[in-house]
C-alpha cells in the first residue's frame, strides 16, 4: 500500500516538474536575449587601413581580341613608348595595327602592415575596346598609391572567369571577357609607415556612431583592464591608453576580443524606390492610426483590323485599331493599428489589407507625415 502511493507520488512529482520546466522553458524564449559581439566587430583600431593601389598596363598574348589601334591611339602610344624604352626605335609616321595588345588598368589593395616582397592579388580591366583579355599576359606594371609613390609592381598571367565565341554572325558569351585576375601578381615594394607601436593612445573607431554603444565599450574596456584606460571621445572615437608593461600586440589582441553587448539601435526604416524593398528593424513602432488601402488598375487592349476590299474591285485594303479599355477598383480596406505596435505587427497588418511593396513605400511616407511612424524613413 505505501509502495503503491510512494509511485504515485513521484508521478504527480514527476509531471509537475515537466510542467514547471515546460513554463520556465516558455518564458527563456519569450525574453529576447542579449547578444554580445566582439569588439573587433564593433570597432576598427585606428591607422590599421588598407590602401589602395592603381596602375595603367599592356596586356599582350592575345588572341586577336585586343583593342583597334585605330579607335584607342593610347594603346599605340604606350607600345612606342615602351619599345623606346628596350632600345627599338621605330621610323615617323609608322601605322602599328596591332590585334593582340590591349590597354588596362591594374587595381589592387595593400593592406596594414604589408612588408616588402609580400604577393598581393590583382585585378585587370581593359580600358579600350578589346573584346577578351582571355589568354593575355600583364606586363610590368608599376602599382602608385594616392600620394604617387610605387607600393608595389605587377606582372603575370591572366585568368578569365568568362567564355564567348562567335562566328558567322552568330556570337555567344558567358560571364566577362574584359576583366581578369592574376592571384600573387604583385610584389610590394614599400611598406607604409605607421606609428601605431609608438603611439601614447590606441585610437577605436565605431562602425557606426553611436553615444550609447560608446559609453558600453568603455565600461567593458575599464573592467577588463583598469578604471581610466578608455574614455570616449565623441560617439564614434574611443581612446585608449595601453599598459606601459605589456606587449602592444598582446594588448590589441586582447582588446579585441572583449565582448560587448551593443545598445539598442535607433528605429530606422529603409526603402529602396527603385525596386521597392523595405526593411525595418525591431525598433519600429506605430502610434495610434488608420490605413486604407485599394487598387485601381488601368488596362488598355488595341487590337489592329483589317478590312479587305471585294474580288476584283477598286477598293483598298484599310486598317483600323480597336482599342478595349478597362478600369478595375478593388474595394478599399481599413485596418487599425494600435499604439506600440511593434514589427511584427506593422508587417502583419500591412499584408492583411494587400499591400504590396511598392503600396508599402506609399502607405510608410503617408504614415510618416501623419506622425503616425515612430522610426527615421530612410529613402535609397
Amino acid at each position: 500500500m505505501h509502495g503503491a502511493i510512494k509511485s504515485l507520488f513521484n508521478t504527480l512529482s514527476n509531471q509537475r516538474l515537466a510542467h514547471f520546466c515546460t513554463l520556465l522553458f516558455c518564458c527563456v524564449l519569450s525574453i529576447q536575449p542579449a547578444y554580445a559581439e566582439r569588439l573587433k566587430d564593433l570597432a576598427s583600431i585606428q591607422g590599421v587601413r588598407t590602401n589602395q593601389l592603381l596602375g595603367y598596363g599592356l596586356v599582350v598574348g592575345l588572341d586577336g581580341t585586343g583593342d583597334q589601334t585605330t579607335q584607342t591611339p593610347f594603346t599605340v602610344q604606350s607600345i612606342i613608348s615602351m619599345m623606346q624604352q628596350m632600345g627599338v626605335s621605330l621610323p615617323p609616321g609608322t601605322s602599328l595595327q596591332l590585334k593582340n595588345v590591349a590597354a588596362v588598368m591594374v587595381t589592387s589593395a595593400l593592406p596594414a602592415f604589408a612588408q616588402p616582397g609580400q604577393n598581393l592579388d590583382i585585378t585587370v580591366s581593359s580600358m579600350g575596346n578589346a573584346k577578351s583579355l582571355r589568354g593575355g599576359t600583364l606586363l610590368m606594371t608599376p602599382l602608385k598609391g594616392a600620394d604617387g609613390q610605387i607600393y608595389a609592381i605587377a606582372q603575370g598571367n591572366l585568368v578569365v572567369g568568362g567564355v564567348g565565341a562567335a562566328a558567322n554572325g552568330a556570337q555567344t558569351q558567358v560571364n566577362h571577357l574584359s576583366v581578369g585576375r592574376v592571384s600573387a601578381g604583385a610584389t610590394v615594394e614599400r611598406a607604409v609607415p605607421g606609428n601605431l607601436s609608438q603611439a601614447e593612445f590606441v585610437n577605436l573607431e565605431l562602425k557606426e556612431s553611436d553615444f550609447s554603444t560608446a559609453t558600453l565599450v568603455v565600461d567593458a574596456i575599464n573592467r577588463r583592464f583598469g578604471k581610466n584606460t578608455a574614455f570616449a571621445q565623441d560617439g564614434r572615437v574611443i581612446r585608449v591608453q595601453p599598459p606601459i608593461d605589456t606587449s602592444r600586440v598582446a594588448f590589441l589582441a586582447a582588446l579585441e576580443s572583449i565582448n560587448v553587448v551593443p545598445a539598442t539601435s535607433s528605429a530606422k526604416v529603409i526603402i529602396n524606390a527603385r525596386t521597392g524593398s523595405v526593411v525595418m528593424n525591431q525598433t519600429v513602432t506605430l502610434e495610434s492610426c488608420a490605413v486604407s488601402h485599394g487598387n485601381l488598375s488601368v488596362t488598355i487592349n488595341t487590337e489592329p483590323v483589317i478590312s479587305q476590299p471585294g474580288p476584283l474591285s477598286s477598293g483598298q485594303t484599310v486598317v483600323t485599331a480597336r482599342s478595349q479599355i478597362d478600369i478595375n477598383k478593388e474595394p478599399g480596406k481599413v485596418v487599425k493599428l494600435d499604439n506600440g505596435a511593434n514589427l511584427s505587427d506593422v508587417v502583419k497588418a500591412l499584408n492583411a489589407i494587400g499591400a504590396t511593396p511598392q503600396d508599402l513605400v506609399a502607405i510608410l511616407q503617408a504614415m510618416k507625415a501623419a506622425g503616425s511612424l515612430r522610426a527615421e524613413l530612410e529613402i535609397i
